[in-house]
Protein backbone atom coordinates (compact mmCIF):
# COMPACT_ATOMS: atom_id res chain seq x y z
CA UNK A 1 0.00 0.00 0.00
CA UNK A 2 2.67 2.15 0.98
CA UNK A 3 4.53 1.69 -2.19
CA UNK A 4 1.41 2.63 -4.47
CA UNK A 5 0.43 5.80 -2.23
CA UNK A 6 4.12 6.64 -3.13
CA UNK A 7 3.65 6.35 -6.67
CA UNK A 8 0.44 8.45 -6.59
CA UNK A 9 2.46 11.32 -4.28
CA UNK A 10 4.46 11.42 -7.30
CA UNK A 11 2.13 11.84 -9.97
CA UNK A 12 0.29 14.14 -7.80
CA UNK A 13 3.13 16.26 -7.16
CA UNK A 14 4.14 16.45 -10.53
CA UNK A 15 0.48 17.40 -12.14
CA UNK A 16 0.77 20.97 -13.39
CA UNK A 17 -2.03 23.31 -11.76
CA UNK A 18 -4.69 25.22 -13.86
CA UNK A 19 -5.00 28.36 -11.34
CA UNK A 20 -0.91 28.23 -10.87
CA UNK A 21 -0.03 27.14 -14.19
CA UNK A 22 2.49 25.13 -12.46
CA UNK A 23 3.23 21.95 -10.56
CA UNK A 24 3.59 21.53 -6.97
CA UNK A 25 7.18 20.14 -7.42
CA UNK A 26 8.30 22.98 -9.95
CA UNK A 27 6.81 25.45 -7.32
CA UNK A 28 9.03 23.59 -4.80
CA UNK A 29 12.02 23.06 -6.95
CA UNK A 30 11.48 27.24 -7.93
CA UNK A 31 11.05 28.71 -4.31
CA UNK A 32 11.92 26.65 -1.57
CA UNK A 33 14.52 24.24 -1.83
CA UNK A 34 16.90 26.83 -1.46
CA UNK A 35 15.45 28.40 1.05
CA UNK A 36 15.75 24.91 2.90
CA UNK A 37 18.46 24.12 6.16
CA UNK A 38 20.34 21.31 7.08
CA UNK A 39 18.47 18.86 9.21
CA UNK A 40 19.91 19.48 13.13
CA UNK A 41 22.65 17.16 13.85
CA UNK A 42 20.59 15.02 16.57
CA UNK A 43 16.84 14.44 16.81
CA UNK A 44 14.43 16.46 18.26
CA UNK A 45 13.96 15.81 22.03
CA UNK A 46 10.98 16.76 24.24
CA UNK A 47 12.02 18.73 27.25
CA UNK A 48 9.68 20.09 30.57
CA UNK A 49 11.12 22.99 32.21
CA UNK A 50 10.74 23.61 35.77
CA UNK A 51 11.18 26.80 38.19
CA UNK A 52 13.36 25.54 41.06
CA UNK A 53 14.83 27.03 44.17
CA UNK A 54 18.90 26.11 45.06
CA UNK A 55 18.58 24.41 48.54
CA UNK A 56 20.82 24.89 51.58
CA UNK A 57 23.05 22.18 50.15
CA UNK A 58 23.01 23.56 46.61
CA UNK A 59 21.17 20.50 45.13
CA UNK A 60 17.48 21.23 43.52
CA UNK A 61 14.77 18.96 43.24
CA UNK A 62 13.73 17.11 40.35
CA UNK A 63 10.93 14.17 40.51
CA UNK A 64 12.22 13.59 44.07
CA UNK A 65 15.83 12.91 43.08
CA UNK A 66 18.30 16.02 44.41
CA UNK A 67 20.71 17.36 41.77
CA UNK A 68 23.73 19.71 42.50
CA UNK A 69 24.70 23.01 41.04
CA UNK A 70 27.40 25.10 41.79
CA UNK A 71 27.60 26.26 45.34
CA UNK A 72 28.14 29.93 44.94
CA UNK A 73 23.69 30.15 43.69
CA UNK A 74 22.31 28.51 47.46
CA UNK A 75 19.14 30.16 47.15
CA UNK A 76 18.98 31.51 44.25
CA UNK A 77 16.21 30.73 41.44
CA UNK A 78 16.90 28.38 38.53
CA UNK A 79 15.37 26.79 35.90
CA UNK A 80 15.96 23.42 35.23
CA UNK A 81 15.37 21.42 31.60
CA UNK A 82 14.11 18.21 32.38
CA UNK A 83 14.55 15.36 29.66
CA UNK A 84 14.04 11.34 29.29
CA UNK A 85 18.03 11.02 29.96
CA UNK A 86 19.32 14.67 31.07
CA UNK A 87 18.99 17.28 33.59
CA UNK A 88 20.73 20.97 32.35
CA UNK A 89 20.13 23.51 35.13
CA UNK A 90 20.34 27.09 33.92
CA UNK A 91 20.53 30.60 36.02
CA UNK A 92 20.46 33.59 34.09
CA UNK A 93 20.02 31.83 30.59
CA UNK A 94 23.45 30.49 31.36
CA UNK A 95 23.63 26.87 31.82
CA UNK A 96 25.19 25.75 35.39
CA UNK A 97 24.95 22.31 35.77
CA UNK A 98 24.16 19.05 33.54
CA UNK A 99 23.54 15.28 34.74
CA UNK A 100 22.28 12.36 33.25
CA UNK A 101 18.79 12.10 35.14
CA UNK A 102 18.47 9.23 38.00
CA UNK A 103 15.47 7.04 39.08
CA UNK A 104 16.44 6.56 42.67
CA UNK A 105 13.92 8.51 45.42
CA UNK A 106 15.77 10.97 47.48
CA UNK A 107 19.09 10.26 46.55
CA UNK A 108 21.53 13.06 45.71
CA UNK A 109 23.55 13.54 42.37
CA UNK A 110 26.52 15.55 43.32
CA UNK A 111 29.39 16.60 41.12
CA UNK A 112 32.45 17.18 43.18
CA UNK A 113 33.27 21.03 41.78
CA UNK A 114 29.97 22.33 43.44
CA UNK A 115 30.82 21.53 46.45
CA UNK A 116 32.14 24.48 49.12
CA UNK A 117 35.72 23.64 49.74
CA UNK A 118 34.68 22.94 53.45
CA UNK A 119 32.41 19.81 51.83
CA UNK A 120 34.77 18.50 49.59
CA UNK A 121 36.62 16.61 52.12
CA UNK A 122 33.79 14.10 52.54
CA UNK A 123 33.19 13.29 48.80
CA UNK A 124 34.32 10.34 49.41
CA UNK A 125 32.29 9.29 52.34
CA UNK A 126 29.02 7.65 51.44
CA UNK A 127 25.84 6.11 54.15
CA UNK A 128 27.13 3.08 53.84
CA UNK A 129 30.85 3.65 54.38
CA UNK A 130 29.92 5.43 57.68
CA UNK A 131 27.57 2.98 58.60
CA UNK A 132 30.05 -0.17 57.70
CA UNK A 133 32.96 2.24 59.76
CA UNK A 134 30.61 2.46 63.31
CA UNK A 135 29.66 -1.03 63.17
CA UNK A 136 33.70 -1.58 63.10
CA UNK A 137 33.48 0.28 66.76
CA UNK A 138 30.44 -1.87 68.15
CA UNK A 139 26.35 -1.86 68.00
CA UNK A 140 25.90 1.84 70.18
CA UNK A 141 28.40 3.67 67.50
CA UNK A 142 26.24 2.17 65.11
CA UNK A 143 23.01 2.69 65.78
CA UNK A 144 24.21 6.48 66.57
CA UNK A 145 25.71 6.80 62.93
CA UNK A 146 22.16 5.20 61.98
CA UNK A 147 20.13 7.90 64.09
CA UNK A 148 21.95 10.87 62.55
CA UNK A 149 21.75 9.79 58.99
CA UNK A 150 18.07 9.09 59.18
CA UNK A 151 16.91 11.95 61.07
CA UNK A 152 18.60 14.54 58.92
CA UNK A 153 16.70 16.19 55.75
CA UNK A 154 19.29 15.40 53.41
CA UNK A 155 22.01 12.22 54.80
CA UNK A 156 25.14 14.26 53.24
CA UNK A 157 24.09 16.97 56.06
CA UNK A 158 25.04 14.38 59.26
CA UNK A 159 28.17 13.89 56.83
CA UNK A 160 30.22 15.64 58.90
CA UNK A 161 29.20 14.85 62.51
CA UNK A 162 29.38 11.43 61.36
CA UNK A 163 33.13 11.40 60.45
CA UNK A 164 33.90 13.98 63.47
CA UNK A 165 32.53 11.43 65.39
CA UNK A 166 34.19 8.12 63.95
CA UNK A 167 37.77 10.05 64.08
CA UNK A 168 37.27 10.07 67.45
CA UNK A 169 38.59 6.82 68.38
CA UNK A 170 42.19 7.71 66.70
CA UNK A 171 41.58 9.94 70.19
CA UNK A 172 39.89 8.44 72.69
CA UNK A 173 40.29 4.56 72.06
CA UNK A 174 37.53 2.69 69.99
CA UNK A 175 36.13 0.88 73.75
CA UNK A 176 35.66 4.78 74.84
CA UNK A 177 34.18 5.61 71.60
CA UNK A 178 31.58 2.64 72.27
CA UNK A 179 30.35 3.88 75.80
CA UNK A 180 30.36 7.70 74.30
CA UNK A 181 27.84 6.65 71.63
CA UNK A 182 25.65 4.74 73.84
CA UNK A 183 25.48 7.74 76.56
CA UNK A 184 24.83 9.92 73.43
CA UNK A 185 21.62 7.67 72.22
CA UNK A 186 20.66 7.70 76.15
CA UNK A 187 19.84 11.66 76.35
CA UNK A 188 19.23 12.61 73.04
CA UNK A 189 22.52 14.12 71.53
CA UNK A 190 22.96 13.74 67.88
CA UNK A 191 26.15 15.72 66.93
CA UNK A 192 29.85 15.55 67.00
CA UNK A 193 30.09 18.68 69.66
CA UNK A 194 27.82 16.10 72.44
CA UNK A 195 29.76 12.44 71.44
CA UNK A 196 33.51 14.95 71.87
CA UNK A 197 31.87 16.77 75.64
CA UNK A 198 31.01 13.19 77.04
CA UNK A 199 34.50 12.04 76.01
CA UNK A 200 36.25 14.80 77.31
CA UNK A 201 34.01 15.10 80.80
CA UNK A 202 34.80 11.33 81.29
CA UNK A 203 30.83 11.00 81.27
CA UNK A 204 31.74 7.92 79.15
CA UNK A 205 33.13 6.29 82.09
CA UNK A 206 29.92 6.88 84.52
CA UNK A 207 27.55 4.22 84.94
CA UNK A 208 24.16 4.19 84.07
CA UNK A 209 21.31 4.05 86.20
CA UNK A 210 20.61 0.27 86.66
CA UNK A 211 16.73 0.00 85.56
CA UNK A 212 14.13 -1.65 87.93
CA UNK A 213 12.66 -4.64 87.02
CA UNK A 214 9.64 -4.73 85.91
CA UNK A 215 6.79 -1.91 85.05
CA UNK A 216 7.19 1.19 87.03
CA UNK A 217 3.49 1.20 87.56
CA UNK A 218 1.90 -1.91 89.50
CA UNK A 219 -1.58 -2.30 88.01
CA UNK A 220 -3.77 -4.97 86.99
CA UNK A 221 -3.93 -4.31 83.41
CA UNK A 222 -0.47 -4.06 82.37
CA UNK A 223 -0.09 -7.94 81.49
CA UNK A 224 3.61 -8.11 81.08
CA UNK A 225 5.16 -11.03 77.91
CA UNK A 226 3.94 -13.75 79.36
CA UNK A 227 0.45 -13.22 79.09
CA UNK A 228 1.10 -14.22 75.07
CA UNK A 229 2.92 -17.54 76.26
Amino acid sequence: MNVAIAELVAQLNNRVSRHLGASRRALFDEIERAALKPLPAEPYVFAEWKECRVALDYHVEIEKHYYSVPHQLLREKVWARITARTIEVFHCGKRVAAHVRSSSDRKHTTVREHMPSSHRRYADWTPERLRRSAAEIGRRTSALIATILRERTHPEQGFRACVGILRLAKTYGRERLEAACGRALEIGARSYSSVNSILKNNLDRQQPATPTDGPAIAHDNIRGPTYFH
